[in-house]
């Protein structure tokens, strides 16, 4: 059972549609979310992560939707799971990405602080990947 959540937000300088392409493949994982996985590959339709601290993760992305929900599954070798939600609305002109951090049982504050600290860089570097391939 979690303990708690804590909703991190960018807005971006672009249309719905263009954030949700670009988040919802895979192959892009490597470039916006790094600390989730370093490599990213794809094995008989299946995607996979490699990260120093994971190892070799399965990320399943929620089938894709009109509604701007990107959740994702991150299954560990050890074969423990993590939902990590994950949307994109419209905000004005452009959006808005929101990312649900969950801490877990046993997770310190420190630990959760720097947990969102990573989510927050990485929606951050998402936003400049965007706005810059504009």
């Amino acid at each position: 059972m979690t303990t708690d959540t804590a909703h991190l937000a960018e807005r971006i300088d672009r249309a719905v549609n263009d954030v949700y392409a670009y988040v919802s493949d895979p192959a892009n994982l490597a470039t916006w979310a790094p600390g989730l996985g370093s490599t990213v590959e794809q094995v008989e339709g299946v995607w996979y992560v490699r990260s120093e601290g994971l190892g070799r993760a399965r990320v399943d992305f929620a089938p894709r939707n009109g509604f701007g929900v990107l959740d994702h599954v991150v299954t560990l070798e050890s074969g423990e799971t993590f939902l990590n939600p994950l949307r994109v609305v419209p905000y004005g002109e452009g959006s808005e990405i929101v990312f649900s951090v969950r801490r877990q049982p046993g997770v310190s504050d420190e630990e959760f602080a720097r947990d969102t600290g990573a989510v927050a860089a990485d929606l951050a570097r998402l936003k400049e990947i965007l706005e810059r391939g504009r």
